[in-house]
């Protein structure tokens, strides 16, 4: 019998009206799926960084989930950094995944601030000498798009949980196999600390497809195919069901205990597979005071 899995969940910051309402749908939507923790990330460049702020607050406060904020090096000095750090502690805030962050938009490449921190292990380290947080990082199955190889990301990982870090959440991938051979790389680099799979439900198949590219993931042909049949056929959503459910089945069959969804704000497809993957609703209080 396949063992049902912790769960964790991925929001982004509203950037208007129609997307507040959406992220607070996504949230009363999967707060009853009893998540591990969630995320709030940050936009290209540390756009959203006051956004980021308030919607982790009011999650934490309002629907008692353990909220992990993200916090990048972009566009801010040590200081002003650290400020943020303080600012999440005093909003009961416990975790935070720290990342190196994109550079802004319309920037030829990422470049320190000049007083900043020069990467995500400067910043896992000054996070983690608080002694106040979990702190949480990225790691990339496939090779990131600033990096040589997939040896150089499980190296650059290894560097992160040395400075701190206690977990890492992945990026998304189509092929559990992948996972599995990048898990194995971590293992014999010596990382100790869990990497979690991050698992992406396809709402949009194009959409996917542009998001992986600017991700460097690999989009398997016969995955390609399936999905335009099914598009054809008017049944891309049971597909999308069906192949999301399969990765995550075939991800604990192989020893895995957590998943971390990337839920886009779209809560329904998530929502119906951790369903199917064992884990039911229970009753959550919202707080409406």
């Amino acid at each position: 019998m396949t063992k049902t899995p912790r769960i964790s969940f991925e929001f982004f910051p509203p950037q208007g009206l129609d997307a507040s309402f959406r992220l607070w749908d996504t949230v009363q939507a999967l707060a009853p799926m009893q998540p591990e923790f969630v995320s709030v990330t940050y936009g290209a460049g540390g756009t959203t960084r006051k956004l980021t702020h308030e919607a982790v607050g009011i999650i934490h406060r309002n629907y008692g989930l353990n909220v992990a904020a993200h916090l990048t090096c972009v566009d801010a000095s040590k200081a002003e950094t650290m400020e943020i750090v303080e600012s999440y502690y005093e909003a009961g805030v416990r975790e935070i995944v720290a990342l190196r962050g994109d550079a802004p938009k319309g920037a030829a490449a990422w470049e320190k601030h000049p007083d900043g921190f020069a990467s995500s292990v400067e910043l896992v380290e000054a996070i983690a000498k608080t002694g106040k947080f979990k702190v949480r990082v990225g790691a990339y199955p496939e090779p990131h798009p600033d990096s040589a190889s997939t040896q150089a990301d499980v190296d650059f990982l290894k560097r992160k949980i040395d400075a701190g870090a206690t977990s890492a959440m992945t990026q998304f991938f189509f092929e559990a196999d992948t996972f599995f051979r990048f898990r194995d790389a971590c293992v014999k680099a010596g990382i100790t600390a869990p990497v979690i799979p991050g698992i992406l439900p396809v709402i949009s198949w194009e959409g996917a497809k542009k998001f992986a590219k600017r991700c460097g993931t690999d989009v398997p042909a016969r995955l390609d195919e399936a999905f335009t049949r099914a598009a054809r056929d008017g049944r891309e959503e049971l597909y999308a069901l069906a192949q999301c459910t399969q990765l995550c089945d075939r991800l604990i069959e192989g020893g895995v205990e957590d998943l971390h969804f990337y839920t886009l704000n779209r809560p329904e497809l998530t929502r119906e597979v951790v369903r199917a993957l064992g884990i039911q609703p229970q009753l959550v209080l919202e707080n409406v005071a």
